[in-house]
């Protein structure tokens, strides 16, 4: 089998791979629609960060493709309904570089709060401004968190350990770490907060979520991150905000125009903006993540295609297996009543003596993992054959 991987993958990812034997392909850069479908002709497992976007075309086009591995959290550059369809699980690494976004952002938080941009770039040009005007400490200040998921509840906690208030909004019903304060609203959080970060998902029902009228909502002088999704946030409306002088500074990692490769040209609205903070998407880009990442995904992308695991995917049935036993049965289904019965007498019919058997449904899927002492031709056709049957593969043993 072949693995393709796209974006500066961790070698670790490559090394955990070829020791089981797969075939791997490492590129440095992301790669547009075309290029996708013409570097995808013969590869079982794609690997990508968050710059290549695979399309209800790339996965038509992509039959032998069986699975799709996000080394990042976000899983919003793949269409995850197509993949569905496709029978193609989708695997993303949601926590490992938690910590390294939490830390980058209570950096840039320090950095704004004592305008060190504009420090550093006095002294780089001469300037010796030894002034305390505008800087500011961040202990007794408070930080309103948007989107209270892994990064926003583990920077609650960093934060209030340097002496932040925190209070934080998001959709769900969350619990508050330490002594943070849910908000209602979001417009309750931006009247309470001396700084607001975003660390909302990538759906795309957040596209343009915060914008003029959000940043008209925030406290004078107020300092605004976005370490989450360049497309959330109008940016015209916050250079506005900035040069104003409603907002005092921004951080931002992520941007609504993002070059593919490293090395080609950045153009934003933002750009030479005074305390602002611009990065290059590297929030989660420590050797540490990294090599987490690397490890975390590669593994779940070969456990798929050795035994037909999908713990944690995002967009099928979650199954955890066991060693395969003798000759393994993957049916991916519509989850419709009387399948799992009707695949079981079918394997009676066939004299197919059931040795182990997981199922699991998501939605309008069912995911059926079996293992049979035997397997014949004529059951491989009936089980294809199924109206419900969406994709079939069979493993052998070792």
């Amino acid at each position: 089998m072949k693995a393709l991987l796209l974006e500066n993958i961790h070698p670790i990812a490559v090394e955990s791979l070829r020791e089981r034997g797969y075939d791997v392909e490492l590129r440095s850069g992301s790669l547009g629609e075309e290029d996708l479908i013409a570097a995808l002709d013969g590869v079982d497992l794609l690997g990508i960060r968050s710059g290549t976007h695979v399309t209800q075309r790339v996965i038509a086009s992509a039959s032998q493709l069986a699975s799709v591995g996000c080394f990042c959290i976000g899983t919003n550059q793949v269409d995850l309904v197509a993949a569905a369809h496709a029978g193609l699980p989708v695997f993303n690494a949601p926590f490992s570089n938690t910590r390294s976004v939490v830390e980058l952002v209570m950096g840039e938080i320090i950095v704004m709060a004592r305008r060190l941009t504009e420090k550093n770039r006095l002294m780089h040009g001469g300037v010796w401004d030894k002034s305390a005007a505008g800087a500011h400490e961040v202990r007794g200040r408070t930080l309103g968190i948007v989107g209270y998921g892994n990064i926003g509840s583990q920077l609650s906690v960093l934060a209030e350990s340097f002496g932040m208030r925190v209070v934080f909004f998001d959709l769900a019903d969350k619990l508050a770490l330490g002594n943070a304060k849910r908000c209602e609203s979001l417009e309750q959080l931006l009247a309470l907060s001396d700084t607001v970060t975003l660390h909302v998902d990538g759906r795309p029902a957040n596209a343009d979520f915060f914008g003029a009228e959000q940043f008209a909502q925030m406290k004078p002088r107020a300092m605004f991150l976005n370490l989450s999704r360049g497309f959330i946030v109008d940016e015209q409306a916050l250079v506005d905000n900035l040069e104003s002088g409603h907002i005092s500074g921004a951080a931002l990692d992520v941007f609504q125009h993002e070059p593919r490769t490293a090395g080609d040209p950045f153009v934003s609205p933002l750009q030479n903006v005074p305390n602002v903070v611009l990065t290059p998407h590297i929030g989660g880009s420590t050797q540490e993540a990294q090599e987490d990442i690397g490890r975390y995904v590669a593994t779940k992308l070969g456990d798929y295609a050795e035994s037909g695991a999908t713990g944690m995917c995002v967009n099928l049935p979650s199954v955890n297996t066991e060693a395969v036993q003798g000759v393994r049965v993957l049916h991916l289904h519509r989850n419709v009543p009387g399948v799992l019965a009707r695949l079981n007498r079918t394997f009676a019919d066939h004299g197919a003596n059931i040795t182990y058997q997981s199922l699991a449904t998501k939605g309008e899927y069912g995911y059926v993992v079996t293992d049979l002492d035997d397997l014949t031709g004529a059951l491989v056709e009936e089980l294809s054959a199924m109206p419900e049957t969406v994709r079939f593969r069979v493993l052998e043993q070792g």
